[in-house]
């Protein structure tokens, strides 16, 4: 199954190896579930798990968006206009859209939208 993993489940991932973000994480490791992304998304994890505040080591963070890179799919969206209420979420809602993929957020508000399937870490754990 193919996934977009917003920024938030992902830095949720790193700073607790036992929630349901990690399990996601894990599952992404284990190759069950895929990663899709475009130069945006990566880019925006790059620069969010680089923030001094989380204390991730550079060098590991590098290996582990390496690996994301080698694991995951890179995808060149359509670009869409759908109404967001945060506009730096374009980039997973478009990518999600043009590689048939669902999106896993902490913040399912920020995609109203009827299109592409939108999961918290919890409901994308239980899904059926």
């Amino acid at each position: 199954m193919k996934v977009v993993i917003d920024t938030n489940v992902l830095v949720s991932a790193l700073l607790k190896p036992y929630s349901k973000p990690a399990t996601i994480l894990n599952m992404i490791i284990a190759g069950q579930i895929v990663p899709c992304f475009d130069a945006r998304i990566f880019n925006e994890y790059e620069h969010v798990l680089l923030r001094k505040k989380f204390g991730f080591d550079p060098s590991l963070v590098e290996i582990f968006l390496r690996y994301l890179k080698r694991h995951g799919i890179f995808v060149t969206p359509k670009p869409l206009d759908p109404v967001l209420p945060d506009p730096y979420d374009l980039p997973f809602y478009e990518v999600a859209a043009s590689a048939g993929a669902v999106i896993i957020t902490g913040n399912k508000k920020h995609f109203p939208v009827d299109d592409v399937e939108v999961f918290s870490p919890d409901e994308f754990l239980h899904r059926e």
